[in-house]
């Protein structure tokens, strides 16, 4: 057992004497065969994905042949070209010297007595420099390579692309990583053919459940609390492997519950990490949310994804799909479409975009109202799921025309829109809580209701065809039947011109499905009225 208690680290770069690591030794010995073969090498991944912890460890792997450091552009962006090239030319200096590589008075004369100035000089540099190392090969990887001034992201790529094609032998440096979270298609702004098109692309991937399985498993084995598997099998599936999400969510579950180190983490822990990460204001998740409100389009597109399961084509060369890529937000599906890369992000968007405020929150319950919220619990103190639904479906019909005017939502959302926020303002005054489960990536959210040790389960999505709905009731049978729960609710929003509302109860693999099809207005009075001038009302009786 280890004498230092180590931790989860969520804040920078992970180092394995204090802290709980997913050592990644294929990926690393996979990088490191890419540098002894002379790649340069360009990895582009969303911020807190372990890049820099990564890249250090590939380094720390190198053999004396090589001499490796590792600069960072961070706060490059505003220099002008000289002072980028100066500040360049002092960082190689001091990485060099804090490495203690070399012996060679000589070598640090000149990096000591050396100006850069502009892209070219700094390729002469580099050529002098490579006579004075000899037989050693510098390795350098640029950190954080966003930040470069924007007009020197050509020349300083075209010059490192002439080094790369020179035929010396010792080539300098003679291989190089860039590391950032914009790719350089992105970061060249003329959208000219990229000088850099010698680059060998490496995808640093999330976590797999294996590799969480033994980031925990470390865990247990320095404190001794076991942690059960469907904990770390939940865990994963809602974090799809992110790693900051996967050691946040761990921190929560180890050191701020207060669980007792001999009880077991159980999934009744889990659920109250899940609601707490999903709705505190980390760092990730600020990003995250101040990203995907960078471009109104953004709100269309992740709101599409999330509410058709007909999808969204994933399409690289669309630059806004490729940047919501780029942020991490978005992933291909199996099949080839957009999907939201975890639940957690998923259940984010929808509550960026959700308004605070809807103007219809006292519309909720009907006006002979005994208890409130408290009308929807039977005798036993349990959720009347059935009544709680027929309720909110009476409130679309007696909202009407008005959930047109819900401020910043758009018409084909707000069905949706206003089920989240019906059953969140509900769980939260019965004391209990509420979560999505999202099992494709799009189209369909599941709302997870937790309430007295009961969970109950609600699937909505937006109709798409008589086939859809019939097929997402066979759907959700199966997820109920994988989560052990009898009953399941189905509510579907009909946003066509004409809607039809349907309740339908199924029995499918033995599981409970009781359906609802909620029609969505999409017109006001007047317009209505100009269609039909008599006034008579023509639906059914």
């Amino acid at each position: 057992m280890s004498t230092r208690l180590h931790t989860f680290e969520t804040r920078g770069p992970v180092d394995p004497k204090y802290h709980y690591v997913v050592p990644r030794t294929e990926e690393i010995a996979d990088l490191g065969k890419r540098i002894k073969d002379g790649r340069y090498i360009v990895i582009f991944a969303p911020r807190q994905t372990g890049k820099t912890t990564f890249f250090r460890w590939a380094l720390d792997s190198l053999d004396e042949t090589y001499l490796s450091i590792q600069l960072n552009f961070e706060d490059y962006k505003e220099l002008a070209s000289e002072e980028f090239y100066h500040y360049l030319k002092q960082d190689i200096l001091q990485e060099i010297k804090n490495t203690d590589q070399l012996h060679d008075v000589t070598c640090y004369q000149f990096l000591e007595n050396y100006s850069i100035t502009s892209s070219t000089s700094m390729r002469e540099f580099f050529e002098q420099l490579g006579d004075y190392l000899k037989n050693r090969r510098l390795v350098i990887i640029v950190d954080e390579f966003d930040g470069i001034p924007t007009k020197e992201v050509n020349p300083f790529l075209h010059s490192l692309r002439r080094i790369y094609l020179s035929k010396k032998t010792n080539r300098c440096p003679y291989s190089l990583g860039i590391v950032g979270v914009k790719s350089i298609t992105q970061l060249n702004y003329d959208r000219s053919i990229s000088p850099f098109n010698i680059q060998d692309e490496f995808a640093l991937p999330n976590f797999t459940l294996s590799q969480v399985q033994t980031l925990l498993a470390q865990y247990t084995l320095a404190v001794g609390q076991a942690v059960a598997p469907e904990v770390i099998e939940n865990l994963h599936k809602q974090t799809f492997g992110q790693p900051f999400l996967v050691n946040r969510m761990a921190q929560i579950l180890t050191t701020e519950m207060g669980i007792a180190r001999d009880e077991t983490i159980l999934a009744t822990h889990f659920e109250i990490a899940h609601q707490r990460i999903s709705n505190e204001q980390n760092v990730h998740l600020s990003h995250l949310t101040t990203n995907i409100r960078r471009d109104p389009r953004f709100k269309t597109i992740l709101m599409e994804i999330c509410s058709y399961e007909a999808g969204i084509p994933f399409n690289l060369h669309n630059e806004y799909i490729s940047e919501l890529v780029t942020y991490g937000i978005l992933k291909t599906g199996e099949d080839g479409f957009c999907e939201v890369t975890n639940p957690i992000y998923q259940y984010c968007i929808v509550q960026t975009f959700r308004p605070l405020i809807n103007g219809l929150e006292r519309q909720y319950l009907p006006e002979d109202t005994d208890d409130g919220f408290g009308d929807y619990l039977t005798a036993e103190g349990k959720i009347n799921m059935h009544s709680l639904l027929v309720n909110f479906r009476d409130f679309m019909a007696r909202a009407g025309f008005r959930i047109l005017q819900v401020p910043d939502t758009p018409q084909e959302f707000v069905g949706q829109y206003l089920l989240f926020a019906y059953l969140d303002q509900f769980v939260r005054q019965m004391h209990g809580f509420m979560y999505p489960e999202v099992r494709t990536g799009r189209g369909r959210m599941d709302l997870i209701l937790l309430h007295q040790g009961d969970k109950y389960i609600v699937e909505t999505k937006i109709w798409e065809g008589t086939k859809s709905y019939q097929a997402g009731k066979r759907q959700l049978a199966k997820y109920l039947k994988l989560e052990g729960v009898a009953e399941g609710y189905y509510i579907v929003f009909d946003h066509r011109k004409k809607p039809q509302a349907l309740f339908d109860t199924d029995t499918i693999e033995e599981k409970s499905i009781v359906s609802y099809c909620i029609p969505v207005i999409q017109e006001q009075p007047s317009t209505v009225a100009k269609e039909n001038p008599s006034g008579r009302d023509k639906s059914p009786p």
